[in-house]
């Protein structure tokens, strides 16, 4: 299981992997963002702008259009690259609760 720090450090590692300000795939995305730690008990709350995911908090909020629920072990190889989205999403290993839309277009920025 991996630490609380790990996975703010996945989360920034995540955050960078997406696609940046300009990029055509995250031209007009405009959202707010969760991810459930399942193991930790710890919610990561952001906000996904142009490719940008900033705002990154653990404090309450209302709920976000892309939510992940996943443990921490899995949000750290996802931010590695060693778990790829789609078929962690479809294994049920994360859970990701979003409109169709935005699941297709987090799935190319990823």
């Amino acid at each position: 299981m991996a630490s609380a720090d790990e996975c703010r450090t996945a989360i920034a590692k995540l955050a960078a992997r997406l696609a940046g300000p300009g990029d055509t795939r995250a031209e007009g995305l405009d959202r707010a963002v969760s991810a459930e730690v399942t193991d930790l008990g710890v919610v990561f709350r952001g906000h996904l702008h142009d490719g940008v995911l900033d705002d990154i908090t653990t404090d309450d909020g209302p709920a976000a259009d892309i939510r992940l629920v996943l443990s921490s072990d899995d949000l750290v190889l996802l931010a590695s690259g060693e778990l790829s989205l789609g078929p962690a999403w479809l294994s049920g290993r994360v859970k990701l609760k979003a409109s169709l839309g935005d699941m297709l277009r987090l799935r190319t920025m990823l």
